[in-house]
């Protein structure tokens, strides 16, 4: 009984995917219309989402836009560069006193021991100080990075949503394709509920 059932299952779907292939074509041609617009938008490479590709795709011939552009990400990475020095610098001499504070605490003579501890704890103190002004300024330039990178971001949101507007104006998504659709799903769903 389940192979018949298998089987008729199997015959009703070929014939319907023959009957209905060109059906089928009309559904997915006939879902969007007007399909021109300004630019040429598509799913870019996997390195660059819709959103950059619509943003570069506008500033591909305005020279001064794309010179902004090359300021911005320059200045970008130098932040990141910058910070990186200075947290190198930073963790190597926090790792200098840490490793010689270790070594003057095995020191056998308690006034030599207690001698290098305090020359250790006085140039640490200074050391500490410079970097406290370090990291205000590091976090300042934190601070201008964050709102580079908000206002470039609200710039290239201003210039691509036309775009995308525009897109979406030339592609009005028509639901009788998918109401369509769903009746010939659902006749096939009865045919199926039918069969014994």
């Amino acid at each position: 009984m389940k192979k018949i059932f298998f089987a008729s299952v199997l015959t009703l779907s070929i014939l319907s995917c023959r009957e209905n292939k060109s059906y089928n074509n009309d559904i997915v041609e006939n879902a969007a219309e007007n399909t021109e617009s300004s630019i040429s938008i598509k799913r870019l490479s996997k390195t660059q989402d819709i959103f950059n590709g619509i943003y570069y795709e506008k500033i591909k011939n305005d020279d001064e836009l794309k010179e902004i552009d090359k300021k911005i990400s320059l200045i970008q990475d130098d932040a990141d560069k910058i910070r990186r020095i200075y947290n190198s610098v930073i963790a190597n001499s926090d790792d200098y006193y840490l490793i010689a504070k270790n070594q003057a605490k095995g020191i056998n003579d308690s006034v030599l021991r207690k001698e290098m501890m305090n020359l250790l704890k006085e140039s640490s103190d200074k050391y500490y100080l410079k970097v406290q002004k370090i990291k205000e300024l590091k976090h300042t330039i934190n601070i201008n990075k964050q709102s580079i990178y908000s206002l470039y971001s609200a710039f290239k949101i201003r210039k691509t949503l036309p775009e995308i507007e525009k897109y979406q104006n030339a592609h009005p998504l028509k639901t009788d394709s998918l109401d369509s659709f769903i009746n010939k799903q659902n006749k096939l769903l009865e045919e199926l509920k039918n069969l014994k």
